[in-house]
């Protein structure tokens, strides 16, 4: 398959293993995900994934982009995440030789293409949660929404500390300047011998030190520029709850609290690795470099409607944006919002955990058009959990709305909609690690993930895919 009117690829069908003489539809079960894949690829819109080799004359022709595109979305549906391992499939796996025939990609090849094209995965995936509404997969009638660390593709043992950065660089400056006095007097040794002939160039070991002074103070700069904007999250913090206290009449208690500091803590930390990274608690009770995976899921099917990747720990400021991808992903994909018998809009039902709670997150979400239900603190098992009569604080409404009957109701799905996706993602698939670095590219590769997720439901659920 070759895009027209632009540089010609390299002939791929999708339906080519059919005439192969040892077919891999006599070998594979009937039904099969590579099937599944290999009918439902061409009948997505996949021209954005053309426009990088529409200009390039240099070169071979191209693998056709739908063939690579059919091959990495199978690749992560099966847990194939390594373009070297993706690239040996190639060679020994029945079911990827039915999609690449005798075309044979390398892995730098598949690599590249990965990190290329992650924008253009964007309208796949959108394409995608079409196809699953069309296939009655989308109902909107609980969407939950939940954070989960994965471990990032950067070395703790590349990392450095605040204080420590502050002892390198006065130790490095001290260096640089004697390595600096040791080169002039080497170069006034040999203008004295050489005269005007050249002599030699400047130290490498003078090279290294500079380069590396240059990466430390960049590391305090961005843990700098990371306590400033903690310290201002934390003075909004602090005027928020001093409002509410005023509002409930409440007189302060204890000692007043002391002034916010703006620079960094000794023990704050940078990976050299990938800078855009935090260090990050993990559920084995350690520590390591993640990202904080989001992910808002539907109810009906858990297929997931919207996605991201964060580097703060926690999850108190993602409501409101995870919120906004929802409504922005399900209007790019067409499906429509609930409506009530008379046709007026209907807030959509939102489940989150006690982590994204925040008066203000509440009154986004509800500007937004939910009608969040989110816990204020850990449940105990087996607490009712008494609820005041009249609540006087917002966390003690949203308290009492949860303790309804149909806040308990809606609450207890949130466990078996979100949380089961990350189980299917990272225990099913084996997908507990990024391989790309940088946020960015980060959000793209589980942007990919997601999508392929979406892919498998709708297989498994035997839906039958009509064209986009």
């Amino acid at each position: 398959m070759s895009e027209p009117g632009g540089k010609t690829s390299r002939l791929w069908e999708s339906q080519h293993y059919r005439q192969e003489v040892h077919s891999p539809e006599d070998k594979l079960p009937e039904g099969d995900l590579v099937f599944f894949l290999l009918d439902s690829v061409p009948q997505l819109d996949v021209r954005r994934f053309y426009a990088p080799y529409e200009r390039e004359t240099r070169g071979a022709p191209p693998f056709d982009p739908a063939m690579m595109v059919c091959l990495l979305l199978y690749a992560y549906c099966v847990g194939v995440f390594s373009s070297r391992k993706l690239a040996l499939a190639c060679e020994r796996n029945l079911a990827f030789l039915a999609i690449v025939g005798s075309e044979r990609p390398d892995f730098r090849t598949i690599s590249d293409f990965r990190k290329l094209h992650l924008e253009s995965f964007k309208e796949v995936f959108v394409q995608v949660l079409r196809l699953a509404a069309a296939a009655g997969l989308v109902k909107l009638g609980n969407v939950s929404t939940d954070g989960t660390k994965i471990q990032g593709n950067a070395s703790r043992h590349k990392a450095m500390s605040y204080g420590y950065m502050t002892k390198e660089v006065e130790r490095l400056r001290a260096d640089i300047e004697t390595l600096v006095t040791q080169a002039q007097q080497q170069d006034e040794s040999d203008d004295a011998a050489l005269g005007s002939r050249r002599g030699d160039e400047l130290p490498a070991e003078l090279t290294r030190r500079e380069d590396r002074l240059a990466r430390i103070e960049s590391a305090m700069r961005r843990l700098e520029a990371q306590a400033r904007a903690e310290a201002d999250a934390e003075r909004k913090r602090r005027a928020e709850a001093e409002a509410e206290r005023r509002r409930a009449g409440k007189p302060r208690r204890g000692k007043e609290p002391k002034p916010v500091d703006e620079s960094p803590s000794e023990k704050a930390q940078s990976n050299f690795t990938d800078p855009e990274l935090h260090i990050m608690p993990t559920n084995n009770k350690g520590w390591d470099y993640c990202g904080n995976a989001q992910a808002s899921v539907d109810e009906t099917c858990q297929i997931i409607v919207a996605c991201d990747v964060t580097d703060a720990s926690n999850d108190k400021q993602q409501a409101e944006p995870m919120g906004q991808a929802t409504l922005a992903i399900l209007g790019q994909a067409g499906i429509e919002l609930p409506r009530d018998d008379t046709g007026a809009p209907q807030a959509i039902p939102a489940t989150l955990d006690s982590g994204y709670y925040s008066e203000a997150a509440v009154v986004a979400l509800e500007t937004l058009g939910f009608d969040p239900y989110m816990a204020t603190g850990r449940q105990r098992h087996h607490d009712p959990g008494a609820v005041p009569q009249e609540p006087a604080t917002a966390q003690a409404r949203m308290a009492a709305k949860v303790q309804t009957p149909t806040g308990k109701a809606l609450y207890a799905r949130r466990k078996v909609i979100v949380e089961p996706v990350f189980g299917q993602i990272k225990e099913a698939r084996g997908f507990r690690r990024f391989l790309l670095r940088g946020l960015d590219n980060i959000r793209g590769e589980w942007r990919l993930v997601c999508l392929t997720h979406n892919l498998l439901k709708i297989w498994r659920y035997g839906c039958v895919v009509h064209a986009v």
